[in-house]
């Protein structure tokens, strides 16, 4: 292929290499050591981490969660336009601001169904393995572009942005891929079959509406751990769904699964660890309770997690 997802992982590596320079540039960043090594390894980790050790990987990375538990990543100094400047751009634009925003998915869309198949000589364009998030990179990139022309700014307005923005969510940044790893993780390690171990164990599952409620509750629990429900599935599907649920109850495997689903995002808005949902709007907003979101969630999450064990129950 000649547009191949690595070359992505080397601009998200090299976006965080400067932020990193940045940061140790910065004399009034309170933290600005522990802050700029947190990012300089999760730039390597994205600029060669193909080409090292997977020990070094492995080290690098339980380095950064030891500086995000200590509290080590911090917010630097950041150059802003006033208040009153930024409200007259934001009049004169007025709803063009919303045009490279929108544009990311048109475009995004457009090449991952257009170009997909699209070859140059024998080559295909676009990475075929991940031609979608090939085309979400091109879309993004595109819209970089519009964004300054549309505002008449340089594209290192948008490295500083980048930067604050990076500092703003701070260590929530890593969290989806510290959690995919934690999911390959798990899934490898069997946590599947022990949960069924346990379960079986320790519950008494020849009623079906225990078994439901460990099985709905199992996949919330899981989520919330793990931050992410497609992480919870193969665990909670592979210890009860299949082999209780659908083995001894003989439940629909299409609505056990479409509703264990829906109880992992339940748990989705119950934990931090889901911070891409929970945590990262309330950075963005500034809010003054960092958990204000999840707060606002748990009601609904927890009476869409008993219509749920009502649902299987009934449906299954």
């Amino acid at each position: 292929m000649i547009l191949s997802i690595q070359y992505l992982y080397w601009l998200a590596g090299a976006v965080l290499a400067i932020a990193t320079v940045m940061t140790l540039c910065d004399s009034g960043h309170p933290k600005r050591w522990s802050t700029g090594l947190f990012w300089a390894l999760f730039s390597v980790a994205f600029l060669a981490g193909d080409h090292l050790p997977p020990i070094l990987v492995g080290v690098g990375v339980l380095v950064m969660a030891a500086i995000a538990g200590f509290g080590g990543v911090g917010i630097g100094t950041h150059k802003e336009l006033a208040a009153e400047s930024r409200e007259a751009s934001a009049t004169r634009m007025g709803s063009k601001l919303f045009i490279p925003a929108l544009a990311i998915p048109l475009i995004t869309m457009f090449v991952a169904v257009a170009l997909k198949t699209f070859k140059i000589g024998d080559l295909f364009l676009l990475d075929q393995a991940n031609s979608t998030f090939v085309a979400l990179g091109i879309g993004s990139l595109c819209a970089l572009g519009l964004a300054c022309w549309l505002t008449r700014d340089t594209p290192m307005q948008s490295i500083r942005e980048s930067r604050r923005l990076t500092e703003t969510l701070g260590w929530a940044l890593v969290l989806p891929q510290m959690l995919a790893m934690l999911g390959l993780m798990f899934n490898d390690a069997g946590v599947g079959k022990a949960v069924a171990h346990l379960a079986t164990a320790y519950i008494n599952l020849d009623y079906r509406l225990i078994a439901v409620i460990v099985y709905v509750l199992g996949m919330a629990l899981f989520t919330v751990v793990m931050g992410n429900g497609f992480a919870a599935f193969p665990v909670m599907t592979g210890g009860i769904g299949v082999p209780v649920l659908v083995g001894v109850f003989h439940a629909n495997p299409a609505v056990m699964a479409a509703i264990g689903m829906f109880s992992g995002y339940c748990g989705t808005l119950l934990t931090p660890m889901a911070a891409n949902y929970n945590i990262v709007p309330a950075a963005l907003l500034e809010l003054p309770d960092k958990y204000a979101v999840i707060k606002a969630q748990v009601p609904t999450a927890l009476a869409m997690l008993v219509v749920n064990i009502v649902l299987l129950y009934g449906l299954m």
